[in-house]
């Protein structure tokens, strides 16, 4: 199964020069913890995590109306394209390491975003489904 198929199309996104306030406040709002930076193309330069600014903001005491996402944001994040296998983007993942990858189109462009949280939900739903099967196939289930 390829990334495309379970990653989340609505990405929120940030611009690079906005502060660290305003964007912690759109992710409040829209009750997300990565907001992704895109250059003019829609191609993803960046990366910022609820985690980014406790760490880069709240605990080195910067202003965050006077800093900037650009100052703090992952740049060049890791991308996968939306044919690539999730087996293939969860190796790259533990590499990493991270718990998210951007997905793009074939001009890089964004197009989703995949988390662990995504490959945790298919594997819970793909579990259950074999349980349902080890289930009907036990010796009382058959005994009926």
């Amino acid at each position: 199964m390829s990334v495309g198929r379970i990653c989340t199309r609505t990405v929120d996104t940030a611009d690079y020069d906005e502060s660290a306030q305003v964007a912690a406040s759109r992710m409040n709002s829209r009750n997300v913890g990565t907001l992704v930076v895109l250059d003019d193309e829609k191609h993803p330069i960046g990366i910022l995590t609820d985690r980014d600014l406790a760490i880069r903001v709240v605990s080195k005491g910067l202003d965050p109306v006077s800093t900037c996402v650009g100052s703090l944001m992952t740049g060049t994040p890791e991308t996968v394209s939306e044919d690539t296998a999730i087996e293939a983007a969860l190796a790259m993942m533990r590499r990493g390491p991270h718990r998210r990858v951007l997905v793009v189109n074939d001009q890089r462009q964004l197009v989703g975003l995949l988390s662990l949280d995504d490959i945790l939900e298919l594997l819970s739903e793909e579990f259950a489904e074999i349980g349902k099967l080890v289930k009907g196939e036990s010796p009382n289930a058959l005994a009926l």
